[in-house]
């Protein structure tokens, strides 16, 4: 039997991140061979991945990565099974290297065959969950690319990626503001102008029925009830809609006594509220429609307007589970 020494182990273990036993137990059925024992070590992770292949990979650690010139970003996840190994310092490094390969291709098929100290990602992905123990997978993938690209990461549980048409002044406090945006507050796409007119339609018969079904809870309670929207999107306020909202804002002042030549004053207010409670939809799902997290004064796309001659293109969301 060959005689096999800590240094050969260790050199193993620093190759795949198995334990020592693991290394030890390794090179000793390769009878000493290097190579033949990280294949040993693989087809372990092979095992170990098959009988675990059916377990949730809810766990993970979120990484985003920006090339040197900012003009491309990547957000993954690497997922696994426990919240231990989730912040494990090894496991957030593997994430790490890993994020560092993705950047370098467009999808996530390409990153999954790309090259890893000789292997391929998928086939490290294989070796570590032998090593670790847990179900190891690439769960989000997401790349962007635009003229700035910068990014956010909230403790390793979201990553998330924004892309701006042009390099402006403090053009890195800009997009790091943008993405704490879309990683707090979960914007799904950038606009109302994006949404399909069917979808708003059925959001809105949704939302109306669960308002509805909460006010027979309230009414039976005697409390108030809540206020039923007949919209939830900007993209159904058409200009005959806000003529009429405010037409019925002109009647509602006369009816309450309010003198003609005040009205130019309230009314901007009146208009401001109905459209608010008119975009619900909006303000949860789009980016540029949302209260702006650090003034809720302003919506997101008045924001950015305080930057110049900008304006986002896109943005990507990864998030742990």
């Amino acid at each position: 039997m060959a005689k096999i020494t800590a240094a050969e182990v260790n050199k193993l273990r620093k190759a795949t991140g198995a334990g020592m036993m693991d290394c030890k137990n390794a090179l000793v059925e390769a009878e000493g061979d290097f190579d033949k024992a990280i294949e040993v070590l693989r087809k372990k992770g092979q095992k170990v991945a098959a009988k675990r292949a059916d377990r949730d990979s809810s766990e993970g650690a979120a990484i985003a990565k920006i090339n040197a010139d900012n003009t491309a970003g990547v957000a993954i996840v690497l997922g696994c099974e426990t919240d231990f190994v989730g912040k494990n310092e090894n496991f957030v490094s593997l994430a790490n290297d890993l994020a560092e390969i993705a950047l370098n291709h467009d999808t996530k098929d390409a990153f999954l065959a790309a090259d890893f100290g000789g292997m391929t990602v998928s086939e490290k992905l294989i070796e570590q969950t032998g090593v670790i123990g847990e179900k190891l997978e690439i769960t989000v993938f997401e790349k962007l690319e635009a003229t700035y690209v910068g990014f956010y990461v909230h403790i390793n549980k979201i990553a998330a990626l924004v892309g701006l048409s042009a390099k402006v002044d403090n053009v890195e406090v800009l997009v790091k503001d943008l993405a704490m945006q879309v990683a707090s507050m979960g914007a799904t796409t950038l606009s109302y102008k994006d949404f399909d007119a069917s979808f708003v339609a059925s959001e809105t018969e949704a939302r109306i029925a669960v308002i509805e079904k909460d006010n027979e809870e309230l009414g039976r309670l005697g409390k108030t009830l809540k206020n039923v929207p007949q919209y939830i999107s900007m993209a159904q306020l058409s200009a005959d809609v806000i003529a009429k909202a405010e037409e019925d804002a002109k009647a509602q002042l006369k009816a309450e006594g309010k003198p003609e030549q005040i009205w130019d004053k309230i009314l901007p207010g009146k208009m401001e509220r109905f459209i608010s409670d008119n975009t619900t939809l909006d303000q949860e799902q789009c980016l540029l429609d949302q209260n702006f997290i650090k003034d809720e004064k302003m919506s997101v796309a008045k924001y950015v307007e305080t930057y110049g001659d900008v304006s986002v293109t896109g943005f990507k969301r990864a998030t742990v589970g």
